[in-house]
């Protein structure tokens, strides 16, 4: 048994691992864009703010969102050898991103006449509408890359994943600095800057996929579909229908937990010296960004492991991956934990001098710490939920414990009992401890012969291996058939 758990193990940190450097990556790279707002002036600041809070809301936790709906559907069809499931589900969901990226665009032009009628100051209303224009192309980079990334990690294939971002972030401090000050674009400038920045990603990320779309060295067998036999022949409507039971959940698991967060820095603007608080939410959101790497990469990991043991008829090996991946989220929660409570005036001097701030920050660091324990587990067993094709199980907990538990205790907390601030970080506690025990107490009376049943009438069930030399996983630098490989 140890040994398994040990191999188990190995495998969640080789898809995990670099994912966690890509969050990283990520993080780098937006603190680079508020670094160089902050270069421009204040007023650039507070536009440039505005603007990545309403992109975040209404564009990018919707793509990222939607684009999960993918994971079950490839992660199960790689277990289950049925490329023809993954080449298609890819194609589909790029195409239901672009469409979603219409209306969104639509939305960010029209970001100036929104932002006035709510009475915001039109100086910095203006600056985030420009930004706004010219993240436009931004949608197209995500909508793209979105789905090839979540292919490849179905795949296994992680590694590629995060030298691809860092190759774009080290073109993206020069390319920003260049475009804002060099050009002197500003604020547009930085704009182009970020979608630059994905789009390169994007290419280095298709330059790998092509590359490897041809067997290389004597290792390098290329993959054989294996025959399979879906339960039920289904059209293309109902194929579709499909993909968007599974996205629309998927979307609204992420978006109600990412819209909290921006619903929280609004009510702390309604607080005692709101400047204050509102300085301490932004450093509390940058926080919690940086930690939430952790959770996301372990989450994924486990979405991939399930997944893949579920479409391979291994349900024993599924709930294996699940225990493996929470034992590891809980040991890693302490790290946050303690990173909050020792080094919390070191790291609220990374943001700010101001007394009252610090203070402010250093009292809420540790509650946030305490809502770490909660945060990591329960990200991972969402992401449990989603290889097994539940994402609107975890949606509903997700409403529930941030919606019905977490906003009226904040709210009791901070303005009935008038702690402030420190009520909001109690309320987010509230919301994940319920979340973590609603999603514990699913995950426990998970019956894993079950899911494997209804894995194989989601995607087919295998007949054959291709080689009897074939590993359990597919290997970094192996050939899939080429037109799985492009996505044809």
């Amino acid at each position: 048994m140890t040994c398994k758990v040990q191999k188990e193990l190995k495998k969640i940190t080789d898809i995990g691992f670099p994912i966690v450097a890509m969050g990283l990556v990520g993080y780098l790279k937006n603190m680079t864009l508020v670094a160089c707002m902050g270069r421009l002036g204040s007023l650039e600041l507070a536009g440039g703010a505005l603007a990545i809070g309403f992109t975040n809301i209404t564009g990018y936790s919707v793509l990222s969102g939607l684009a999960m709906g993918m994971e079950p559907l490839c992660s199960q069809a790689f277990g289950s050898r049925n490329l023809k499931m993954v080449s298609l589900t890819l194609k589909r969901t790029i195409l239901m991103l672009l469409f979603a990226s219409m209306p969104i665009g639509f939305l960010w032009i029209k970001l100036d006449a929104l932002m006035l009628r709510l009475h915001q100051d039109p100086e910095i209303t203006r600056i985030a509408s420009l930004y706004c224009r010219y993240a436009i192309p931004d949608l197209i980079a995500n909508s793209l890359l979105h789905p090839l990334r979540i292919y490849l990690r179905s795949k296994g294939t992680t590694w590629p994943l995060m030298w691809c971002a860092l190759l774009a972030i080290l073109l993206h401090v020069p390319i920003t600095i260049f475009l804002a000050f060099t050009l002197h674009l500003g604020i547009q400038g930085i704009a182009v800057s970020n979608f630059v920045a994905n789009f390169n990603t994007l290419f280095f990320v298709l330059g790998y996929i092509v590359y490897t779309r041809a067997p290389i060295g004597p290792l390098s067998k290329p993959l054989v579909p294996r025959p399979t036999s879906p339960s039920v022949s289904s059209s293309s409507g109902e194929e579709w229908a499909m993909l968007l039971r599974l996205a629309i959940p998927s979307c609204l698991a992420v978006c109600l937990e990412w819209w909290w967060y921006e619903f929280m820095t609004l009510l702390a603007g309604y607080l005692y010296k709101p400047h204050v608080t509102l300085a301490t939410s932004a450093i509390v959101i940058q926080t919690t960004s940086l930690m939430y790497t952790l959770p996301s990469a372990l989450s994924a990991s486990v979405s991939t492991r399930v997944g893949s043991e579920l479409g391979a008829g291994m349900p024993e090996k599924a709930r294996l991956a699940t225990v493996v991946a929470i034992g590891l989220a809980f040991l890693t929660s302490i790290f946050g934990l303690l990173w909050t409570t020792i080094g919390k005036e070191a790291w609220g001097r990374v943001f700010t001098e101001d007394s009252e701030v610090l203070e402010l920050v250093t009292a809420a660091l540790p509650i946030i710490g305490l809502c770490e324990i909660a945060n990591c587990p329960q990200t991972t067993c969402c992401g449990v939920l989603r290889g097994s094709a539940r994402p609107s199980v975890g949606a509903g907990i997700n409403f529930y414990s941030f919606y019905l538990v977490g906003t009226p205790v904040a709210i009791a907390l901070a303005f009935m009992c008038k702690l402030d601030f420190l009520g909001l970080c109690y309320g987010l506690l509230a919301a994940q401890l319920a979340c973590l025990l609603s999603i514990l107490t699913v995950i426990y009376r998970t019956d894993w012969e079950r899911e494997s049943s209804k894995a194989r009438n989601l995607v087919g069930e295998s007949s054959e291996v291709a080689y009897a030399d074939q590993t359990e996983n597919c290997e970094e630098g192996l050939g899939f058939p080429k037109e799985v490989a492009i996505g044809k």
